[in-house]
């Protein structure tokens, strides 16, 4: 799939649109209109080829470290740089799990093999 460039190849300013032609009739319409727009326009071509991944994966980390060859550790900061980049470049913090109930969905996860041991056990423990 061919991403067209965001940014220019020689300073890296953002490139804007400025002519859009009917594939048709060859109607054409020229001026200044934007870079490309959304927040997805912002991704590298490997980060939307990640999201296409994630959602041809319904979500499920566990089909995506399969189909990816990586191992979940690489697939939650991958996406946790996807969500910085949407954010506009704010950090986001990890959430982690606290309390009984938490460390049983934890348990739950590891069982049906959506993270690892290693991961579980950081969750307990609260560590990054």
């Amino acid at each position: 799939m061919y991403t067209p460039p965001s940014e220019c190849p020689r300073c890296g300013s953002p490139l804007a649109i400025s002519k859009y032609e009917c594939q048709e009739c060859g109607t054409s319409i020229q001026g200044h209109f934007g870079g490309a727009s959304g927040p997805l326009a912002r991704l590298t071509p490997e980060q939307v080829n990640f999201v296409i991944t994630f959602v041809r994966c319904e979500g499920k980390i566990n089909r995506m470290e399969s189909e990816l060859g990586i191992s979940y550790p690489t697939i939650r900061n991958r996406m946790m740089e996807i969500i910085q980049v949407l954010d506009g470049g704010a950090p986001r913090k990890r959430v982690r799990f606290q309390g009984m109930g938490a460390r049983r969905q934890v348990l739950e996860n590891l069982e049906q093999g959506l993270i690892s041991l290693e991961d579980a056990l950081d969750s307990i423990r609260g560590e990054e």
